[in-house]
């Protein structure tokens, strides 16, 4: 079976992209540059992750994210907060509809080369609250792509790791031994440290430290 997994250089990505590696036989991963803040260093993460699974690559550019803007990530005008787990409110960090462009190229892709599913390392319930993260998303999603390819395909797009918390994903990646020292999760900082402040960086150190495992990249 082949798999499109689409990985940005995070540990969510790499979790993901560990599960299919074990569910499937021939690994595409896809990596998306839309002029967002950490874009260098998420870039060299994919590449390293990629050479560890042996995966076939490819890279797109969505500079029309930045030029749409409404983003801390792709907005210098809009400061990234420091992280604050309470928030009701959609964060500023939400990337307006990304996941949708992110699943379309995905399902192009896979139609191409004969794919029959989309690992994707969306996370609901222990995350910021992106509305493209929601479960029922990728259920309309998967129906898109049945209405809107040949007959013949078969895709799915698979979310493994939707429903678990920061901590689970943690130790599923240490199961499957996943790379998660090539990750890269921070919202700020290009390296050679993590911020440690921002959503994404106070999600993934409690996930660490909930899991009883020491993160292997270093912070601030």
């Amino acid at each position: 079976m082949k798999a499109v997994v689409l990985v940005s250089g995070g540990m969510d990505s790499c979790v993901a992209a560990a599960i299919a590696n074990e569910e499937c036989d021939e690994l595409y991963f896809l990596h998306a540059n839309y002029g967002h803040r950490t874009e260098k260093r998420e870039r060299k993460a994919f590449y390293d992750i990629a050479k560890y699974y042996g995966a076939k690559t490819m890279e797109v550019d969505l500079d029309y994210l930045k030029n749409i803007g409404g983003s801390a990530l792709t907005d210098s005008n809009i400061d990234v907060p420091e992280a604050d787990l309470g928030r009701k409110e959609i964060p500023v960090t939400y990337v307006p509809f990304r996941n949708a462009n992110l699943l379309s190229i995905a399902t192009s892709w896979a139609e191409v080369i004969g794919a029959e599913r989309i690992y994707i390392g969306a996370v609901f319930e222990d995350s910021s609250g992106y509305p493209d993260c929601r479960p029922e998303f990728y259920e309309a999603f998967n129906k898109v792509i049945e209405i809107g390819t040949k007959p013949e395909t078969k895709i799915e797009v698979v979310t493994p790791i939707i429903h678990m918390r920061k901590s689970e994903i943690v130790r599923k990646g240490v199961e499957l031994k996943a790379p998660l020292h090539l990750t890269w999760s921070c919202y700020v900082s290009n390296g050679p440290k993590a911020c440690g402040k921002c959503d994404s960086c106070v999600l993934r150190l409690k996930g660490f430290r909930e899991a009883g495992i020491e993160d292997p990249i270093e912070y601030f």
